[in-house]
Order: structure tokens, then sequence, then C-alpha cells
């Protein structure tokens, strides 16, 4: 069956989040009850609360799909997406910021409800994050927001593991997928976090099953799935269930697995760690472009790796320089 030539690369569906960065000590993550590297859901007093006592900050939207589209945005592809902001100064910070990264983003406003989700971001001087997030107009995302034309006209969509949590997002996360695959479409979904795994480990098998053909972990994720501290094992084990698997390693680099072929990438030198916000969502996005634009393999990790370098060098979760030029540099042509 011939499909059309897609619009986008990617359209993603996720949490629409707006990021509050501050530097902190380890002493003030131990103060609040925080612990190191997690991430945590919160409800409006506790983000309120844990928001007067961070120091001065830096706001800049995010998301974690959203942060995937503009990577792709600044590799110079065409990216969509899909989340839920309130109309709200937060609101329209997200919605100016993510079109300004060149994505179509028309997801009607929440009016009359919560505010617009934040995470507030807490770096300690190692670079790593430790975040609380308050999700607000974000979890309001129901089926009705999915553009399933949208969603049909892009190569990938790319589904952020966090919306398995409120069941009307899930629902949205599920109409997406079908609407993906009726149009001859890849579907993908990163798995976010090790507590979203705890808590929807057996659906999230189910969906990796029957609506997933590429999938994004790290480590702890994809152990986390299959209950193994082996990561080759857990990497073997996503492999038999999906088309495309990329593990992220850290430092240590990445693996991607498609069928019998593995790609196994180094780590980007970077000068100097300073936040590690958006390493993961950056990855994805140059992977994605890759896969979307029918690149090689090896091509797609590398691509992640520059990404992921990039933004890990500087605060905030979306590129500063631009990703295509920085590919090209490094021999990739795009």
């Amino acid at each position: 069956m011939t499909h059309s030539v897609p619009t986008h690369d990617v359209c993603a569906v996720g949490n629409a989040i707006v990021d509050v960065l501050s530097p902190c000590t380890p002493e003030f993550l131990s103060d609040k009850g925080l612990e190191p590297g997690s991430m945590r859901l919160v409800d409006e007093t506790e983000s309120a609360t844990l928001y007067d006592a961070m120091a001065a900050g830096v706001e800049a939207s995010g998301g974690s799909a959203g942060n995937t589209v503009a990577g792709i945005g600044s590799l110079g592809g065409r990216a969509a997406y899909i989340g839920k902001v309130a109309d709200d100064q937060l609101g329209g910070v997200f919605a100016h910021d993510i079109r300004a990264a060149g994505v179509t983003f028309d997801t009607p406003v929440l009016t009359g409800g919560q505010g617009t989700g934040r995470c507030l971001i807490n770096v300690t001087p190692d670079g790593q994050r430790t975040m609380c997030t308050f999700l607000g107009a974000a979890n309001q995302l129901a089926p009705e927001d999915v553009d399933l034309a949208q969603v049909a006209d892009s190569a990938i969509v790319y589904l952020e593991g966090y919306l398995f949590d409120p069941a009307p997002a899930r629902a949205a996360f599920e109409a997406a997928a079908e609407a993906a695959h009726k149009a001859g479409r890849k579907v993908a979904i990163t798995l976010s976090d090790t507590f979203v795994v705890a808590r929807w480990r057996s659906e999230l098998l189910a969906f990796l099953d029957g609506s997933t053909d590429i999938v994004f972990a790290n480590e702890a994720e994809a152990c986390a799935l299959f209950e193994t501290d082996d990561v080759e094992a857990a990497t073997r084990a996503l492999a038999e269930k999906v088309e495309v698997v990329a593990v992220t390693h850290g430092p240590k680099g990445s693996v991607l697995v498609r069928g019998d072929e593995r790609a196994d990438i180094a780590a980007e030198p970077v000068g100097k760690v300073v936040d590690t916000t958006g390493a993961g969502d950056q990855y994805a996005a140059g992977v994605l472009f890759g896969l979307a634009r029918g690149l090689p393999l090896e091509t797609c990790g590398r691509l992640g790796a520059i990404a992921a370098a990039e933004v890990i060098s500087h605060w905030g979760p979306r590129p500063m320089t631009s990703l295509k030029d920085l590919a090209e540099a490094a021999g990739i042509r795009l």
C-alpha cells in the first residue's frame, strides 16, 4: 500500500510544561526530602512551597516531548506538537517558545481550569537535576485534543511515557497511536522515568506489544520494565517486541538495535557538564530525525549523541546552538 509523503517528520504528544531551573546544594535536596536525580509529581500547594524556597532561577519551556520536537526543529526537521496549556502567562511562554523553534502547535488552550504545568528543577554542582512536576493543564489533555489528521501526516508519532498517568491523556495517547498506524506511520514511545515503569509496567508491556515500533529508554527504565539488573538482557527483550530500540547509558553512550543490526554509539565529548536536563529528550530528537529521514542506524545514534552533548553544556532543556550546524560540522550531511 502506498502512503503519501508526510508533511512532518515527527508529531509528538506530551505534557506541555514550563521548566524553572535553579542551582542548589545537595544539602538543599536533603532538607526538602528530595532524592537526588529523581522526578516526582507534586500538587499545586507543594509546587508553590518549593518554588518559594528555591534559589533564583531561569524559566524555559520544557516538557519531555516538547523538548524533543524543539530539537528536531533545530536539526532542520519538520515537527508538530500536541499538548495542553492554560490561557495564562506560562501558557503563552510555552506556545511562543515552541513555535519559535519551528514547531507546529495548535492544541486548544484550557480555560477555567488549573494553570499551565511547571517543573521545578534543582540542579546540583555536578549537573544532576532533581525534578518536582505540577502537571496542571498538561494533565487535562484528552482524545479530542489530538489532531488525527496531523498525526496521520507525520512519519513518526512520538509519545511521552509520562502520559500513562492520567486516564484521559492515556486515551489521547492510544488514539494517536491508532491514527498513526492506520496511516502507515511509525509509533515511538519514551519510557520517561522508572516511576512510570513501576506504576504501569503491565500496561506499558501491552502497549509495546500491540502499538509500538520504536522505544527509547535509559538503563534504569529498561531494567525496571523487565525486572532485571542485566541491561543487555533488557535491551534484547525490548528488541524482540519492537522494530527499533534505543537505550542510553549516560556518559557511556548508547545502543541502538534494529533486528540483527546493532549500533554502539559513544557519547560526544563535552567540556563541562552544566545541566543534564533534556539530555534524553535531545538524544531522542537526533534519533527520531534520523529514522524519519531514513538515515543509517549508526548515523541516527550519532545525531542523538551530538544533540545530547549540546544541551548538557548549558542551562535549559532545548538547544541553544543549531544542531543542524553541529551535525554538519561532524561530517553528517542532512
